[in-house]
């Protein structure tokens, strides 16, 4: 029989969306965009990465309102290639779920340093003891009910988002439009040059698609949604609301100060800008907002991923252990497996200062493969209905999706994709003991041999790379 739990409406699963989103990376935005892109650049990249993002929605609107029966964002890439294909797409949403919360880990405890120097430069032994500490309390709050820890999670959105306004309104009373056209293209000609603003746009597509790793949290939650539809509605409310924070929160700051300026502030960014405006309190008022913003993303974050692996526990894809809940519908062990992995992974943090950038540029390809993955059975759905009115524009939604994935799998740096392979071999040993646990006949198909041995060859070269120094971490 099935627990009685309370459903999520349109306002919390729309919180959900954005407060999944946003977390670190907008804090830093400034300077991770003006690092590689000039002001009209990054009008560019926002405008290609906006519309990649919009065909992903559309994706997800439509695929929920045509197919609500299915259950977990992987069970679209089921339907297209069968249970391996699901397990490839909820195995990569499980790892930059989970990935991101290291990210999380590390940028907060850099947030708390300001206020308690020991903390170091967030990688020291007392800032990974504090952290682990969060961790654990995180894995406690979700284990006492996901639904309750929704409700937290809208009440801390609201609080994260009245610090971003109050920037937002100190940067345009601010504003220099001569300082923001000054170096408009980031040309030696000082000119368009269609090279070149590629270029640039290349350099910032990982940063861009971090801010919006989260975008799919109302589609995955949509078992817990009060409605399907709710959950599609709040996929396309939460975009709407993203984009329009993070283009002034990216743009603006152009015009406070020039590119060199901006690249040489601390992180995080808006602090020191908004120090900048109003005085010494900017920056502390910063700080506790991120402090803030980033906890209610990893209280989001830490609810995904297990929603993840209890569903493919439930669709056979993992061991049934995984999909053992308790008197809350919480899949205990699934949360404890997931933050003990997490707890060895921040342990890592003490031997790299590079722990934030590799985390969530590691985080971000892993969820491309889930997202080119959805695109991928929008083409397939769309065609299956193709004589219906208005299928050739959801043809068309599938395609600008993949393709924009596509791309940007390899202009984020395909290194960090070939290095998810290494976990994905992990998860492949799950996966086949799995389906011994229901007595499937056929672990494995021809195909999916060969997709194997694709995932193999690319752990193998990441290897490479790593050792050679191609991928920095």
């Amino acid at each position: 029989m099935e627990k009685d739990t309370k459903k999520l409406g349109l306002i919390a699963l729309t919180a959900l969306v954005i407060s999944s989103s946003i977390g670190s990376g907008i804090f830093g935005i400034a300077s991770d965009m003006a690092k590689g892109t000039s002001p009209g650049a990054a009008i560019v990249a926002w405008i290609i990465s906006g519309t990649g993002v919009l065909m992903l929605c559309l994706a997800l609107t439509n695929i929920i309102h045509k197919r609500p029966e299915l259950s977990g964002i992987f069970s679209y890439a089921t339907e297209t290639f069968g249970p391996f294909g699901g397990f490839i797409s909820g195995w990569g949403y499980w790892l930059s779920a989970w990935l991101g919360n290291i990210a999380f880990a590390t940028i907060m405890m850099s947030a708390l340093s300001y206020f308690f120097p020991a903390l170091g430069n967030g990688s020291n032994l007392l800032s990974i003891i504090v952290a682990s500490v969060v961790l654990w309390l995180m894995c406690f709050v979700v284990n006492k009910g996901i639904e309750s820890a929704a409700v937290l999670n809208t009440i801390i959105t609201v609080c994260k988002l009245v610090p971003l306004l109050l920037f937002m309104i100190a940067a345009i009373i601010a504003f220099k439009a001569d300082v923001f056209t000054a170096d408009f293209w980031g040309t030696v000609s000082g000119n368009f040059s269609l090279k070149d603003v590629l270029s640039q746009v290349n350099s910032s597509i990982m940063v861009l698609m971090w801010v919006f790793v989260g975008i799919e949290g109302a589609a995955m939650m949509s078992d817990r949604a009060k409605t399907k539809s709710t959950a599609g509605k709040a996929t396309v409310l939460g975009l709407i609301g993203l984009l329009g924070i993070y283009l002034l929160l990216s743009l603006l700051p152009y015009g406070l100060m020039g590119r060199a300026e901006i690249c040489q502030l601390k992180q995080p960014t808006m602090a020191y800008l908004l120090s900048s405006i109003v005085g010494p309190w900017g920056a502390a008022f910063i700080n506790i907002a991120m402090i803030i913003s980033v906890a209610g993303c990893w209280l989001s974050w830490t609810m995904l991923p297990v929603e993840t692996t209890l569903l493919m526990a439930n669709q056979n894809l993992l061991p049934k252990k995984f999909g053992e809940v308790n008197d809350k519908n919480v899949p205990t062990f699934s949360l404890v497996f997931m933050s003990a992995l997490s707890q060895v992974f921040i342990f890592t943090l003490l031997f790299t200062d590079k722990a934030y950038n590799f985390a969530y540029s590691l985080c971000t390809a892993a969820i491309f493969i889930t997202w080119i993955l959805v695109c991928v059975y929008q083409i397939k759905l769309s065609y299956e209905h193709r004589q219906e009115k208005g299928e050739l524009l959801q043809l068309a939604v599938g395609v600008l999706g993949t393709a924009f994935y596509a791309w940007a799998i390899w202009a984020s740096g395909i290194g960090y994709f070939l290095m998810c392979m290494l976990v994905y071999i992990i998860g492949i040993f799950l996966y086949i003991k799995a389906r011994k646990e229901h007595r499937e006949e056929t672990v494995f198909t021809k195909k999916e041999v060969i997709v194997i041995l694709f995932i193999i060859a690319g752990a193998l070269s990441s290897i490479v790379m790593l050792v050679t120094g191609r991928i920095a971490i």
